[in-house]
């Protein structure tokens, strides 16, 4: 692997691998992205190291958060930053802190917010679920979420008949989720809120521009320490200095279930600092030679069509489709992805759109070993179906959710 400016990859020896054989857990082979489902991000070794320098000691969390905070605005641009436990509990907290201001009678009352500006404004569009919705994290600070417009399309007029002198803050959110067209840019949505004195808060998980965000409006962005940044697992909320010291207020309320513990916040600001010392140029080059590689590897195999999709929110890297045509492989891009993950190691490509016949391959945390078992699997796979297969259309996520879930306990 290269290895110049990658250090968001360097995971030395990788030890611990003694765990999964005493708790019967099988390695993943993560070439779908960084959702939290599969662990998130490897971690590098510096981040490791500075979460075990912690763990030994009994330290002060409020002197560790006000730390925290010199470090996330350092690297986003924001007057100050707050660490939480992930950035699902980020939305929470941020839409408490919007509610409550710096008033620790209010925080205590939470979520009961009657009589307060307790309503909260996203498009339909931004209505996702990411392994819950956005509108539960609202929900669960005690908040009324509002959506506008319609799931393809929402108009700054629609967010201007919507606030109200109830509502306390408007969501917006960033992510291939949501739908890519049709909706209000986070530009054009913050204008509108700010006219009416409205805070904007920017779910951005997985996303990699922070200081755009920003500048582009945004009173507070979160985002998960351990996706773009390859942290451990933490939530940031970067933003201006009165909202950031309302969230903290939270750990007195409804944040308190939320809280990051020492190895989180040290993991969390490693990987920012580490963010800031990359070389992120060297980075993407070396990625897109991995895509160069990956799609090299994976011609001129029979049923299968290869293109490359840029990242739909805007983030700088392009994934690998494989679109699989089941009258010529005799097994559709949903029993790929299910075969793959079948095995072990488990092998995971992006599936969200197997029902449109394609899987996604991402090379961002994967390494040139790695990229070879992939790609030998896939081969193995296509070039055994039996001739008697039937393609089979895949349930809804929902469904195979639901499924996964009931299967928890059984071995």
């Amino acid at each position: 692997m290269e290895r110049v400016g990658a250090e968001l990859m360097d995971h030395g020896s990788r030890p611990g691998s003694e765990l999964f054989e005493r708790f019967g857990i099988r390695h993943v082979i993560n070439a779908s992205g960084t959702e939290t489902v599969h662990g998130a991000s490897r971690a590098s070794n510096r981040v490791a190291n500075a979460v075990s320098a912690v763990l030994p000691y009994w330290i002060e969390m409020a002197e560790l958060q006000r730390a925290a905070s010199e470090v996330i605005a350092k690297v986003t641009g924001a007057e100050a930053g707050f660490v939480t436990g992930c950035s699902a509990a980020g939305i929470a907290v941020g839409v408490a802190a919007a509610m409550t201001g710096a008033d620790l009678g209010k925080v205590e009352r939470l979520p009961d917010a009657s009589g307060f500006r307790n309503r909260v404004v996203l498009q339909k569009g931004h209505e996702v679920n990411f392994g819950a919705t956005v509108t539960q994290m609202i929900r669960i600070a005690g908040a009324t979420p509002v959506e506008i417009g319609t799931a393809t399309g929402c108009a700054a007029f629609q967010l201007e008949a919507a606030i109200d002198e109830r509502t306390a803050a408007a969501v917006f959110v960033l992510s291939h989720h949501t739908v890519q067209s049709g909706l209000m840019d986070l530009k054009t949505f913050a204008a509108v809120c700010k006219a009416k004195g409205i805070p904007v808060i920017v779910d951005a998980a997985a996303e990699y521009d922070w200081p755009g965000m920003l500048r582009d409006g945004a009173t507070a962005v979160v985002f998960s320490a351990q996706k773009a940044a390859a942290g451990t697992t933490a939530g940031v909320i970067a933003g201006s200095r009165d909202f950031i010291r309302a969230c903290f207020y939270q750990e007195r309320g409804i944040g308190r279930p939320m809280k990051a513990g020492k190895e989180n916040v040290v993991g969390a600001i490693t990987a920012l600092d580490q963010w800031l010392q990359t070389d992120h140029k060297a980075v993407r080059k070396a990625e897109a030679a991995r895509l160069d590689r990956a799609e090299s590897l994976l011609q001129n195999i029979k049923g299968l069509r290869l293109e490359r999709e840029p990242d739909p929110p805007g983030n700088p890297f392009n994934r690998l489709m494989l679109h699989v045509d089941p009258r010529v492989a005799r097994i559709s891009a949903f029993q790929l992805g299910q075969q793959l993950a079948a095995g072990k190691p488990k092998i995971v490509l992006r599936s969200l759109h197997t029902d449109r016949g394609y899987l996604l391959l991402d090379v961002r945390r994967i390494d040139d070993a790695e990229l070879d078992l992939v790609v030998a699997r896939i081969r193995e796979i296509l070039a055994t179906v039996p001739a008697d297969s039937k393609p089979v259309a895949p349930p809804t996520g929902g469904d195979l959710t639901q499924q996964g879930m009931a299967r928890w306990l059984a071995r």
